[in-house]
This record gives structure tokens, sequence and C-alpha cells, in this order.
């Protein structure tokens, strides 16, 4: 049984990593991102501490070519030993 997405491709898709704030956790989720992404010139990163400066939101958007790519980034990302949460 094939599962219909409601995401037409290829189409800009923000990704939300957060996890402990590291002095490196922004570049190796942006690198872990080029890994999954043909064209890496068009991701865009953006990254929010906490209030405690504890944990650090990093969003990568990235032109998603399909869903079987999304998963694998997701995976990607929660393979990581810092991040907290992937949305």
């Amino acid at each position: 049984m094939s599962q219909e997405s409601a995401l037409t491709f290829p189409c800009r898709f923000p990704i939300k990593v957060m996890g402990v704030n590291t002095a490196s956790f922004e570049n190796e989720i942006f690198m872990i991102a080029n890994q999954h992404i043909p064209n890496p010139g068009e991701t865009a990163i953006s990254s929010t501490p906490s209030r405690t400066e504890k944990y650090l939101s990093v969003t990568v958007t990235i032109v998603a070519q399909n869903r079987e790519q999304l998963d694998n980034l997701y995976r990607a990302f929660n393979r990581h030993p810092d991040v907290k949460m992937v949305l």
C-alpha cells in the first residue's frame, strides 16, 4: 500500500532540531543535512538558544526532493547524541 504525501516535491521544508548547546552543535546539524541533500547551496540554517542557553534550536530549511529524503534526514538527526527532539 502506497502512502500519498500532502507535500508536492520538490518543496522548501523546514526541520527544527533541538539539542544540547555545544560549541559545534549547529555545525554538526548542518553537516548531517548536507549529507542528505543534493544541492547544499539551497540550504538555510538559523538557530536560537534556550532562555538558559543550555539547549539550542536549529532550523534547517532544505529543498526536499521526496519523502524518503525527509525520512532519512529525520533518522540521521535523531542518531546524533546531543539531539533531544526533531520536528
